[in-house]
């Protein structure tokens, strides 16, 4: 079993200097290897429905790879190196060698993704040159528990190669039977971190091989994104969101243009900046914060398996097409108020959840399955019938039941009808949906029970704001604090 844990430490000033130049030499050479690749990609390369007019008689190179350009370390620690574009000289000797190898390590990854994809098959974006706001991590790979020279109440000392010892804040304490097995350092708004990689091989990864979803061991989760709900589950439940972006946008504001009438270079812009950075660290620890509570309630109650919908992110915060008229000027596409969408669903952030809910149920013993969502949220989950046609329409009155049905619950309990492989085929004939398949009985009653339970329930409300020091729901119990000052 491997586990993360994240502590602050505090260099000196003359540590200081030296790991900040640590990462430009770092970052230097991640770009240099990162152009070396581009270069062979666009001189080896040739699109299949053209040819080149010009052509090089050379043979083609062979493809940098991770081990041909780790070779060239030795040569470039002989002697200081020019920045062709600064002149700045910089000396590879300085850095421990573990470092630059995993340097080459992280561009081999980034670039293997974009070419040949990972393995589902999913290929990534074109990787970018790391810029000093980009590039802010370095890793000793090589780390062990001898480099722990000393442990005190709330205190731990550790060496690092060519560096020296360096006191570190021990919020917690290293569980026993773990060993250090890799050590990160970041430098972040407010200070430099270190990630500390434990691992127990006593401990076996937990499976759920022999365990078989069932209505009693799974819940739907459904993503609301609506007023002030967050997620919906397939039990009734409506947890509320915290919008931590929007509840701190103006002090945001007010910051960025002090910032923007600051002379560039000077000392007062530079102050405003890393201003401007820390709110966005104290916006993001709230969000990370919110989404470790929301999801240690969610494992709590004691469901194997979690089901919630595959979203498209990127397709759901993309701009809208641009319409053009025959004159040439541009019509009303619709994007003013898709731009304030496109920012909620940044906001909640429910990648960073799923995944955070995948780490907190794997240490429980529980799976998260992601569903295609397709017309879950149309169909009447104890019925099949499409009722929900309009996107509009929150709520539907049942009159043979006397009840009335939320719409993002039912879609919560039909992606839990989808994960236990229950839910009904749709078909499209001329435009129109037709449902195929019917219910069991006994699914029906409990989904009824459920409905009912969840229909005398008051609506979850958010009480306070982020912005002040925390947002509490008194039906969940969940608080939201942003972290003022960080000590882990």
């Amino acid at each position: 079993m491997k586990i993360t844990y994240q502590y602050q430490f505090y260099p000196d000033t003359s540590q200081k200097s030296t790991l900040n130049q640590w990462l430009r030499i770092c970052r230097y050479w991640y770009n240099r290897q990162l152009g070396d690749r581009f270069d062979w990609w666009e001189r080896n390369r040739t699109t299949v429905n053209a040819c080149p007019l010009i052509a090089s008689i050379s043979a083609p190179r062979a493809q940098p790879n991770y081990y041909s350009q780790k070779q060239q370390l030795p040569a470039l620690k002989k002697d200081l190196v020019k920045v062709f574009h600064s002149g700045e000289l910089l000396d590879f000797k300085q850095v421990d060698s573990t470092i630059l190898q995993d340097v080459s390590k992280r561009v081999d990854k980034a670039f293997e993704r974009f070419v040949v994809g990972d393995s589902k098959g999913g290929r990534s974006g074109k990787p970018r040159f790391k810029t000093e706001a980009d590039y802010r991590t370095m890793t000793f790979s090589t780390a062990n528990n001898d480099w722990i020279k000393l442990v005190r109440k709330n205190w731990f000392y550790i060496r690092l190669p060519k560096l020296g010892v360096i006191k570190v804040r021990m919020h917690r304490p290293i569980p026993d039977g773990f060993t250090i097995k890799q050590i990160s350092v970041t430098r972040k708004a407010d200070g430099w971190f270190i990630q500390v990689m434990l691992e127990d091989s006593c401990v076996p990864q937990f499976t759920l091989d022999k365990v078989t979803p069932n209505w009693d061991n799974s819940i739907g989760l459904d993503a609301v994104l609506h007023e002030d709900v967050y997620l919906a589950t397939s039990s009734g439940e409506k947890l509320p969101s915290l919008k931590p972006l929007r509840k701190n946008q103006a002090k945001l504001d007010q910051i960025s243009r002090k910032r923007n009438k600051r002379k560039r270079g000077s000392k007062a812009r530079r102050k405003l900046t890393q201003k401007e950075a820390r709110q966005h660290q104290k916006i993001a620890r709230s969000r990370q914060y919110f989404h470790y509570k929301t999801a240690h309630r969610l494992v709590r109650c004691g469901a194997k398996f979690f089901f919630h919908e595959d979203l498209n992110l990127k397709g759901l915060t993309k701009r809208n097409k641009v319409k053009q008229a025959h004159e040439g000027t541009y019509l009303p596409n619709g994007q003013s108020a898709k731009s304030g969408l496109n920012k909620s669903w940044l906001d909640a952030a429910f990648g960073q959840f799923f995944k955070t809910l995948e780490y907190i149920a794997e240490k429980a013993g529980s799976a998260v399955v992601p569903q295609k969502p397709a017309y879950t949220s149309m169909v009447l989950c104890y019925r099949n019938e499409i009722v929900f046609t309009n996107c509009g329409m929150r709520n539907y009155w049942d009159e043979q039941h006397s009840l009335m049905v939320d719409r993002d619950v039912n879609a919560a309990i039909n992606l839990k009808k989808l994960g236990l492989d229950i839910f009904p085929r749709i078909k499209s004939r001329g435009g129109n949906l037709s449902v195929v398949g019917t219910i069991d009985d006994s699914t029906a009653k409990e989904i009824l029970h459920t409905l009912h339970r969840a229909a005398k329930k008051p609506t979850p409300m958010v009480t306070a704001c982020v912005g002040v020091g925390g947002c509490h729901s008194r039906e969940t119990g969940l608080i939201g604090i942003v972290i003022l000052k960080s000590k882990i």
